[in-house]
This record gives structure tokens, C-alpha cells and sequence, in this order.
């Protein structure tokens, strides 16, 4: 059975309403019981717990890590990042979520920036699927659409996909790499980029379908 470790900054459901009404527990809590039920072993750890919740026996323990941050990304800590890197490169899958995009972890995987355009308009995204065969696609159609989300745009200062799974277009008229496949030594890494702390978008069945399918792409395959 795949390990799955669900990470959050957790602050934003603590200290805004808005985010506080859609995820309560937090969107580890969501995030983590989608995966439940979906027969991975989950845990959860969070910015303010003990090295961050990440340890070295916690990471030895961990087929893959998810990703989620926004508002602190620069306190997380210099060594807990060191630590991940190099499980990454020993074969740990991450999923680097949303705005996880700015974190030190997948700053200093993908050697970029990282940047991008972004406007908070609540928009609709359309997630259009442009390799249907791949695993992480697999039970998602032609696109998923989500009502409202935070917009993201090109151009994002990442070196070019391995595979590039989905492109998201928004009613600006921007679109965005939203679905990106990478190798880093032995580990695989898939950033998404649907997420939002005010908006109910890890409640979405076709959202918790592709984590999940990343999560199960991502797993070290046993040699």
C-alpha cells in the first residue's frame, strides 16, 4: 500500500473565515480523507508541527509527499527542505499543489523562478486534458470544469515538462501549463495547479481523481 504524507502550511483555515467555512479541518483534512478513501495509508503533518511534521523517520516512511502553501513558504525550514530534496532524489514522489509552486522544495528542484501571472477574480477554469493516455489522466475527460478559482498564467518560469498532462485556459483568456510531469534523480514529481484556500476545489470529484491518480503515477516503483 502506497504511504501517503498529506502536508500543509495550515494557516489560512485557521486565521480567515472564508477558509476556516470551506475546509474546517483543514485542506489536509480534505485532501487526505479523499485519498483515505481511495485505500492509500494517510497521514497529515503541518507547518507548525516538530520539524515541521516532516522527519526523518516520517520521511523514510513516506512513498509520497503532498504539497500545499501559500502564505509562509519562508518558514520552512532550510534543513526540512534539504531533507526532502534528497528523499526526492532517492526515489519520494511529490505532488506540489497550487500555490505550492513558490515553495523552497520545488524552487530548488526545478532550479527556476517559478513565477507566474495570477489574478483572484473567481473565475471559471477550464482543465483541458491534452494526454488523455496518460496515467494521471486516466477517468477524466475532454476537461474538467471548475466554476471559480483563482487565476494563474503563462508565463510560468519552469523548465519544460517531461509530460505535460493539462493546460488550463480561464475566461481572461489566459492559459496556463496546469499539469506538469518531471523526474528529479529517482523520484517523480507532478505539480497541479488547481487549489484554492476560499474555494471548495479539493471537494471536486475530478480534482480528488487526478491527485489521487498523481499520487499512485508518483510512487516508487520497486526495482
Amino acid at each position: 500500500m502506497t504511504t501517503v504524507t498529506v502536508w500543509n502550511e495550515y494557516r489560512h483555515e485557521r486565521e480567515d473565515d472564508a477558509a476556516r467555512e470551506v475546509y474546517p479541518d483543514g485542506i489536509h483534512a480534505t485532501i487526505a480523507e479523499s485519498l483515505d478513501e481511495r485505500g492509500f495509508d494517510v497521514r497529515t503533518a503541518t507547518l507548525d508541527d516538530p520539524e515541521h511534521g516532516l522527519t526523518p523517520d516520517v520521511l523514510d516512511d513516506t512513498d509520497v509527499l503532498t504539497w500545499w502553501g501559500h502564505e509562509a513558504h519562508e518558514e520552512v525550514s532550510d534543513e526540512v527542505v534539504k531533507r526532502v530534496h534528497e528523499r526526492v532524489l532517492s526515489g519520494m514522489g511529490l505532488l506540489v499543489l497550487h500555490s505550492g509552486h513558490f515553495s523552497k522544495i520545488f524552487k530548488r528542484l526545478m532550479g527556476t523562478s517559478c513565477g507566474l501571472k495570477w489574478r483572484e477574480s473567481g473565475e471559471t477554469e477550464r482543465i483541458w486534458t491534452v494526454e488523455p493516455g496518460h496515467p494521471i489522466a486516466e477517468g477524466i475527460g475532454e476537461c474538467i470544469e471548475v466554476p471559480e478559482t483563482e487565476m494563474y498564467g503563462e508565463r510560468f518560469d519552469v523548465p519544460a515538462p517531461d509530460t505535460l498532462v493539462f493546460t488550463s485556459w480561464f475566461e481572461g483568456g489566459e492559459v496556463f501549463r496546469s499539469g506538469c510531469c518531471y523526474r528529479r534523480g529517482s523520484g517523480r514529481i507532478f505539480y497541479f495547479r488547481p487549489g484554492h484556500e476560499t474555494y471548495p476545489i479539493y471537494h471536486h470529484p475530478e480534482i480528488q481523481t487526478v491527485v489521487a491518480n498523481a499520487v499512485s503515477w508518483a510512487t516508487p516503483v520497486e526495482t
